[in-house]
């Protein structure tokens, strides 16, 4: 995968950009399958994700179906989200000079499940400097306007950085925070769905207001989505009980501010750098 001048140009204007190819038909039908797998409850590395908000037989079948960091339980997952390319991708669009994952999420969303809330993701992470965020969202199923594709609000990546702002998991007006957000800054939201085929998705800037409605159609809607922060990032000690951060804070170290490579990896550096043994590990 390489990121073309007029791709990046288009991140920045707009706050994202589709992508037609980011998974090879072996990587969705392995990526359905841990999906299965995952919110069975079964983690085949014996190790938990970070936040698991679905589990099947126990959970509200209307709500749509999320994990964090299935990487970390299963191998299919960390070999996709896990990727160089990606991680070269996302720092070019963001100008870094490397990017490191903080966390992955799983989502499926099965016909007549409910929306997923507006919101800017890097308002999740006070706890991090810089508190900056670039995700790339992958679709495992066609998708399709009506079957509660994932909407983005073009230029929102330039409105100033709202604090989380009402209920996520199937809230009544799931476009109520981004209306708000909108009020202030003066603006007339142009909502955009992300239509793509299986396989294709986009990326999208931390500050880009996104959501996602019902899935009004007759298929599922399965996404994988990999979010990056600077290779660079470090702990804000004082701000970790805001946002997610009491979830991820129990990574910190006693000593000194910076992420463990172990948690939150390195996928690649300008530099030619990458966690070590990396690639041994997901090929295992």
């Amino acid at each position: 995968m390489e990121i073309t001048s007029e791709q990046i140009a288009r991140f920045r204007e707009d706050g994202f950009v589709r992508i037609d190819r980011l998974l090879d038909e072996q990587g969705v039908e392995a990526a359905r399958n841990a999906f299965d797998s995952l919110f069975r409850g079964e983690f085949e590395r014996g190790i938990l994700p970070d936040e698991v908000n679905w589990k099947e037989g126990t959970s509200d079948p209307t709500l749509t179906r999320q994990i964090c960091n299935g990487w970390k339980a299963n191998a299919a997952v960390a070999r996709i989200v896990l990727r160089k390319d990606i991680g070269q991708a996302i720092a070019t669009l963001a100008d870094w000079q490397g990017a490191r994952i903080l966390q992955d999420n799983v989502i499926w969303k099965p016909p007549g499940a409910r929306p997923l809330g507006y919101h800017q993701d890097s308002a999740y992470h006070p706890w991090l400097a810089p508190q900056a965020m670039v995700s790339c969202w992958i679709a495992l199923d066609d998708t399709t306007a009506e079957g509660g594709t994932m909407e983005l609000v073009r230029g929102s990546h330039k409105w100033n950085l709202s604090a989380p702002d009402g209920e996520f998991h199937g809230p009544s007006d799931y476009q109520a925070a981004m209306r708000r957000a909108a009020v202030k800054e003066n603006k007339t939201p142009e909502v955009v769905p992300i239509v793509v085929r299986t396989g294709g998705g986009s990326f999208h800037h931390g500050r880009t207001w996104h959501g996602s409605g019902v899935n009004a159609s007759n298929r599922p809607r399965r996404s994988l989505v990999v979010h990056a922060i600077p290779a660079s990032a470090k702990f804000v000690r004082e701000n970790i009980a805001i946002g997610n951060g009491p979830v991820y804070g129990r990574y910190m170290k006693l000593w000194d501010d910076s992420l463990d490579e172990n948690y939150f990896p390195i996928l690649w550096t300008a530099t030619g750098g990458r966690t070590e043994h990396l690639d041994e590990a997901i090929s295992a």
